[in-house]
């Protein structure tokens, strides 16, 4: 496919209370990508919210912006409770989740984005180098996803949006150890919905192709995410409130009959 002209972004939507009275946690969520986009996009729906991070500061930051978040009655978001977590330390995990119940007595929503890229390929990658990307992104996925049907299934329900991408589907060189574990966490939703649909829990993921923010390009090279993006169909990278939306979409009643689904946000297509 040959680059195509850049179209600009919409304008992001205003809230419609599809979470009102919900309490959702989502990892990851310190600094400007898809978890703080999401953590927002929550809030303007309506929803409680706890945010989750490794960067103890810039998680602090992230809650500090994240105060005041529009909502669709026209009011302002409380600053949402942040909560250091590693999701490779188990005894982490679950001081996150027992957080949230302490807090606010329930989890409705978990969304797990915790992930690690990095780009090496396969030849020169090192056992760390593989362990350290599956860790994060497929192994802290299951503890966060478990951690959650620990709590949901005796409350009799909940859903667990888990953020996957376009690699799992897709070839890409360097990218072997991340595309792996997505891959993963597309198997790993879709088993964890046959287990949590008896007691009314649902589990979903997404799957971004690639939404541009400034820490992106610390783990890849430019040129490459400057050649991915115009091959999207719209010509640009999506903003990371385009994949928070889907997301919120996924956490709502509006999706009350998905659960096992990948659902691919992008606009690139072989």
């Amino acid at each position: 496919m040959t680059d195509r002209p850049a179209t600009a972004a919409p304008t992001e939507p205003p809230g419609h209370d599809l979470l009102a009275g919900k309490v959702a946690v989502v990892t990851a969520a310190a600094g400007t990508g898809i978890g703080s986009a999401t953590a927002r996009r929550l809030l303007a729906e309506g929803a409680t919210v706890v945010i989750s991070d490794a960067h103890e500061r810039r998680l602090r930051e992230t809650a500090d912006a994240l105060a005041g978040t529009p909502r669709a009655d026209g009011s302002g978001s409380e600053r949402p409770l942040a909560v250091p977590c590693d999701v490779t330390d188990e005894d982490q995990v679950q001081a996150l989740f027992d957080a949230v119940l302490e807090a606010h007595g329930r989890v409705d929503v978990a969304v797990n984005n915790a992930g690690l890229g990095g780009t090496a390929e396969l030849v020169d990658m090192t056992d760390e180098q593989w362990s350290a990307v599956v860790d994060v992104t497929l192994t802290g996925t299951m503890r966060c996803t478990r951690a959650a049907l620990r709590r949901m299934i005796p409350q009799g329900g909940g859903v667990i949006v888990n953020n996957a991408s376009v690699l799992g589907w897709r070839a890409q060189a360097g990218q072997a150890h991340y595309a792996a574990a997505k891959a993963g966490v597309m198997a790993l939703t879709r088993s964890a919905a046959m287990e949590g649909a008896p007691h009314g829990v649902r589990v979903n993921a997404v799957s971004p192709s690639l939404a541009m923010h400034p820490f992106l390009s610390k783990v890849m090279d430019q040129r490459l995410l400057d050649e991915m993006a115009g091959r999207e169909a719209f010509g640009r990278a999506a903003e990371p409130w385009e994949v928070a939306t889907v997301i919120a979409f996924l956490a709502s009643d509006y999706s009350s009959y998905m659960t096992g689904e990948v659902v691919s946000v992008s606009s690139q297509h072989p």
